[in-house]
C-alpha cells in the first residue's frame, strides 16, 4: 500500500495554495475528492491562462494530479445531503476559503461533528479564522507585502521585490499538509476529531525565523543586500562572471579557506582583515569587490567546475529552462508524465515529498465531475435513482 492509501480527504479548493497542499497528499496515495463548484465552472485553476482552453488549464495540471473530482452544489439542499454523506465516509475536511467562509457554510468541526466524531477539518484561509483581518481575501503578492518579505528583497537601490515564485502560498500548503496529518493521527488515536485553523499569514510570518528572532531580541532591523549577499556572512552571495552569475557560499570557515585556493589568493586565508566570519563580515566593503573584480575575469563554467571540485558551495544561477535540465534533476526522477485527452503528454515536476523506496505514480488531473459514478455509486452506495433525483434537485449543477 502507498503511505496514504487509508487516508480519505473532501477539499473544498480552489486555485494554487490549497490544491498544492493537498496534491501531495494525493500522490502518496491519500483519496483527495475535490468538490468543485458547479456554478463557477468548478476551480478557477481551470482556467488561469496563458495555457488554458475550455475547462482544461496547465496550471490546473500542476496542483491536481492523483485526485478525484465531484461537481457539487453545497449550496443545495440536496448538495449539501452528499456532502454530508462523504464526511460520514471521509477522515478530514480541507478547505482553503476567506476566514469566515468556513463557518459560513457549516464545514468546520462544530458543524460536522455529529456526522462524524472522528472528522478533522483543516481550513488554510488567507488570515485564519480569527483575528481583525479573518474576512479579508488573502494573496500570495498581499502576504508577501505585509509580513515584510518584500522589504527583504531585491537590491538596496532597488523597489520592494516579491519572490519569482508564490512561496507563502506554497509554503501555506505544506503547512496544511502537516496540520491534517497531525489532525488525522491524533483523530485516529483519541477517537475525536477537529479544526486545524492554518493560514497565509500565520506562514508567511513564521518563516520569518531567525530576522525576526535577532530583531525580537536584539533590535536587528533587515536590510537589504547587494548582489542577494547573506547578512552576515561573507562571502555568500551572487558573482558575476564573464558570461553570467554564480552563487558562492562560505557558510563555514573551511569553504572561506579553499576558496582562497581557487581563486589564488592562498594568503587570504590568514590575512587578520578576512580570516573569521567577523573579520570578512567588518571588512565586506573592502573584501567583495576584490572578488568582484576576480569572478570577472573567467565564465560561470569556469569557476563552477574548480569550485565545485573543491567542496565549496557554488552553483550556476539558472534560469528555468536550465534547472529543468540540470542532470541532478533527472537523477533525481524529477520530471513525470502523465497523458490528458486534450494535452497529450504532460510533463511537470514530481512532488519533492519521499517516503520509502517506492515512487510515486502519477494521473493526469481529473475532469470536472469525472469522478461521479465511482463516488456515487461505489463509494456511497447511491442507486440509479437516488443520483437522478439529486441531479434534478440542483445538487451537481449544470454539468460539462
Amino acid at each position: 500500500m502507498k503511505p496514504l492509501q487509508d487516508v480519505r480527504i473532501i477539499a473544498v479548493e480552489q486555485y494554487g495554495a490549497g490544491p498544492f497542499g493537498s496534491v501531495h497528499l494525493a500522490d502518496l496515495g491519500a483519496e483527495v475528492i475535490k468538490i468543485e463548484d458547479p456554478r463557477v465552472g468548478g476551480d478557477v485553476g481551470r482556467y488561469v491562462p496563458p495555457y488554458a482552453e475550455g475547462e482544461d488549464s496547465l496550471f490546473f495540471e500542476a496542483f491536481n494530479r492523483n485526485k478525484s473530482s465531484l461537481s457539487l452544489d453545497l449550496a443545495t439542499p440536496a448538495g449539501r445531503a452528499v456532502f454530508e454523506d462523504l464526511v460520514k465516509v471521509g477522515d478530514a475536511v480541507y478547505s482553503n476559503l476567506r476566514g469566515d467562509v468556513p463557518a459560513k457554510i457549516g464545514i468546520t468541526y462544530d458543524d460536522l461533528k455529529h456526522l462524524n466524531p472522528r472528522i478533522v477539518c483543516c481550513s488554510l484561509t488567507g488570515f485564519g479564522m480569527t483575528g481583525p483581518r479573518q474576512q479579508e481575501p488573502g494573496y500570495d503578492y498581499v502576504l508577501q507585502a505585509l509580513a515584510g518579505w518584500m522589504d527583504l528583497t531585491g537590491d538596496p537601490d532597488g523597489p520592494p521585490t516579491k519572490s519569482g515564485l508564490s512561496m507563502v502560498d506554497y509554503s501555506g500548503g505544506f503547512v496544511a499538509a502537516i496540520s491534517l496529518l497531525a489532525g488525522i493521527h491524533a483523530a485516529r488515536r483519541d477517537g475525536v476529531g477537529m479544526d486545524c485553523d492554518v493560514s497565509l499569514y500565520d506562514t508567511a510570518m513564521g518563516l520569518l525565523t531567525y530576522p525576526a528572532t535577532w530583531h525580537l531580541n536584539a533590535g536587528f532591523r533587515p536590510v537589504r543586500t547587494r548582489h542577494s549577499a547573506h547578512p552576515s556572512l561573507v562571502p555568500f552571495q551572487a558573482f558575476e562572471a564573464q558570461d553570467g552569475w554564480l552563487v558562492v557560499g562560505c557558510a563555514k570557515e573551511k569553504f572561506w579557506q579553499r576558496l582562497t585556493d581557487v581563486i589564488e589568493r592562498p594568503e587570504w586565508a590568514d590575512d587578520p582583515r578576512f580570516a573569521t566570519f567577523a573579520d570578512r563580515d567588518r571588512n565586506r566593503d573592502l573584501l567583495l569587490p576584490l572578488l568582484e573584480e576576480i569572478f570577472a575575469e573567467r565564465t560561470v563554467a569556469e569557476w563552477v567546475e574548480p569550485l565545485r571540485a573543491a567542496s565549496v558551495p557554488t552553483a550556476p544561477i539558472n534560469d528555468v529552462e536550465a534547472a529543468l535540465t540540470e542532470p541532478h534533476t533527472i537523477a533525481r526522477d524529477l520530471l513525470v508524465e502523465t497523458e490528458h485527452p486534450r494535452y497529450g503528454t504532460v510533463r511537470q515536476v514530481a512532488s519533492p515529498v519521499r517516503v520509502g523506496a517506492e515512487r510515486p505514480t502519477y494521473r493526469r488531473a481529473p475532469l470536472r465531475h469525472e469522478d461521479a459514478d465511482r463516488l456515487l455509486g461505489d463509494l456511497l452506495g447511491y442507486d440509479e435513482a437516488r443520483v437522478s433525483e439529486l441531479t434534478e434537485q440542483g445538487a451537481f449543477g449544470d454539468l460539462p
